[in-house]
């Protein structure tokens, strides 16, 4: 990486965002050229770190690409592009050989004999597909996703740097032929805004979930390359399909702490607190249910008995068991005081995954030319109104994998094409902020909004009110925006409010219940009409 007299910087290629995706196109990228990852805290502090699940992909002998694929298929509940669902699911198996060979541990056990991989089965899965590292599986991939970034002498990765917008050459014919050469870059530490030119951007800045007040994903998770993306010109699609995790521990200081779905995978029980199980009721699959199902279904047990929480048991399940396949979470719940081996434990739902996201085709190309996407920020199709667990890190990887072939083969293409002279970053006359207050009120009524108008279950009337409340906010923080110096909550709330509106008027647009959308509105599933992705581009 070269850094000009001019506050500019220069590499081949750009990432923005340190997951799963980021790193494997990075450390792929290295390989014909320059690599620069930004991340906007520390390096590990990706929503890749808190997946314990682990990653789904054929493995066994017993299992195969055609089960994976129904298993996917059902799990979408229409909406999955089929061909994007075969693609990634047979380019599985290679992507974990891959983070295998750069030093991924997942666990393994003694099967007849032979060592073996450990394969967990999860909501949605007919087989035992899922590898794992214990329940930290991706702390594990980031641990070794990073020491192999760290080795390689052509990338280099530079913490607490926030991407603002965008540096975007526009097209011969209006918004048609625009072309992306990196962006604007917020330094956390000097509060300058710098340029970092790239000949090929990846946004890889995961999901959203933070535009929702209770969520098992990390402060990071602002929803940054959708809005930066979309504010210049790149359609998004299916951003309704919010999906809610069912079980995080409930306690004031847990914070959201997420409880694996592999518990129900090994036999845990969800229970009202009397310890009548419910889910049997609600779906033939009962705890193994997708997780859309099993979500609403706590949500509406909670509502129906005016419960504050409902309680997972795995308790019947011996302890040594408990213990050794779960131990982070063993640990976790232990510091709160409850013992997973003993006693059930209090869980809610909370927002979890983004299905939706920035349109791209199977190689991670975005419309716009030498941008791509991957990860949670990209919207392949794989996972159409409800993603299958343990399939957002098979899609990282694969996409991870796929961005950068085909970011090498554009850049070999193009020749020496050479980016326009981009002005410095001029804050103009903006002054620093001296009520941080106005900041604050925004991001919490933003995400108070959500949870209650656009959460699990959605009506017509809440939608319209959390659109009225969003567009006045909205006003609001775009005028703070340019009347004040920038920063990192600035600029975070400024996407957040962008990602907000974007699953409002998704949520508005689909007039069915599918999927992770559920609407009292219109409760039944639409095929002859609603059968299609819910695309919005800026200029609609």
């Amino acid at each position: 990486m070269n850094a000009a007299r001019n506050g500019s910087f220069e590499s081949d290629f750009l990432v923005i965002g340190s997951g799963i995706a980021g790193l494997i196109f990075a450390i792929k990228a290295a390989e014909a050229g320059t690599v620069t990852v930004l991340t906007k805290a520390a390096s590990n502090e990706a929503n890749t770190a808190y997946a314990q699940g682990g990653i789904a992909s054929v493995w066994s002998v017993d299992d195969s690409f055609e089960s994976h694929v129904d298993d996917t298929l059902r799990a979408g509940a229409g909406l999955c592009n089929r061909h994007a669902v075969e693609t990634i699911v047979r380019d599985g198996p290679e992507a974990v050989r891959e983070l295998i060979a750069l030093g991924t541990r997942f666990t393994r056990v003694e099967e007849g004999g032979e060592d073996e991989y450990d394969l967990g089965r999860e909501g949605g899965h007919s087989h035992r597909r899922v590898l794992h590292a214990q329940d930290l599986t991706g702390r594990e991939i980031m641990r070794a996703l990073g020491e192999a970034a760290a080795s390689r002498r052509d990338l280099r990765v530079l913490e607490n740097k926030v991407a603002v917008n965008l540096l975007m050459e526009p097209g011969a014919h209006g918004g048609d032929g625009a072309r992306c050469w990196g962006a604007y870059v917020l330094d956390r530490a000097s509060g300058a805004v710098d340029k970092f030119v790239a000949r090929a951007t990846l946004l890889a800045t995961g999901g959203a979930g933070k535009v929702y007040l209770y969520t098992t994903n990390p402060d990071v998770a602002s929803g940054d390359g959708v809005a930066m993306a979309y504010r210049a010109g790149a359609p998004v699609a299916n951003m309704e399909f919010i999906q809610f995790h069912p079980t995080c521990l409930y306690h004031p200081a847990a914070k959201s702490f997420l409880i694996s779905e592999a518990l129900r995978g090994e036999g845990a029980i969800l229970r009202l607190p009397d310890g009548t199980p419910f889910m049997k009721s609600y779906h033939p699959d009962a705890e193994l249910a997708p997780r859309d199902v099993v979500a609403r279904a706590i949500d509406s047990e909670m509502k129906r008995h005016g419960l504050d929480y409902v309680l997972l048991d795995i308790s019947h399940r011996p302890a040594d068991f408990v213990r050794s396949r779960f131990p982070n979470i063993f640990n976790r719940c232990l510091s709160f005081g409850f013992d997973l081996t003993r006693t059930p434990i209090p869980v809610v739902p909370a927002a979890h995954y983004m299905c939706g996201g920035l349109m791209t085709d199977l190689n991670a190309r975005t419309p716009l030319a030498q941008l791509y996407a991957a990860g949670e920020t990209a919207m392949t199709g794989l996972h159409g109104a409800n993603r299958l667990a343990s399939n957002s890190l098979l899609e990282a990887a694969v996409m991870g994998r796929r961005a950068a072939a085909a970011a090498r083969e554009d850049l070999a293409a193009a020749g020496e094409r050479c980016p326009p002279d981009f002005p410095r970053w001029d804050p103009g006359r903006a002054m620093r902020s001296e009520e941080r207050v106005l900041i604050t009120q925004s991001w919490d009524e933003i995400r108070r909004l959500m949870w209650n108008y656009v959460g699990i279950v959605r009506s017509n009337h809440r939608l319209a009110r959390a659109m009225r409340r969003l567009q006045l906010i909205k006003e609001e923080v775009y005028g703070y925006y340019w009347d004040h110096l920038i920063d990192s909550d600035l600029i975070e709330l400024r996407n957040l409010v962008e990602v907000a509106e974007l699953v409002v008027r998704s949520a508005a647009a689909r007039k069915e219940s599918r999927g992770l959308h559920y609407t009292v509105d219109y409760p039944e599933r639409d095929d002859a009409h609603c059968l299609h992705d819910t695309v919005i581009a800026k200029s609609t």
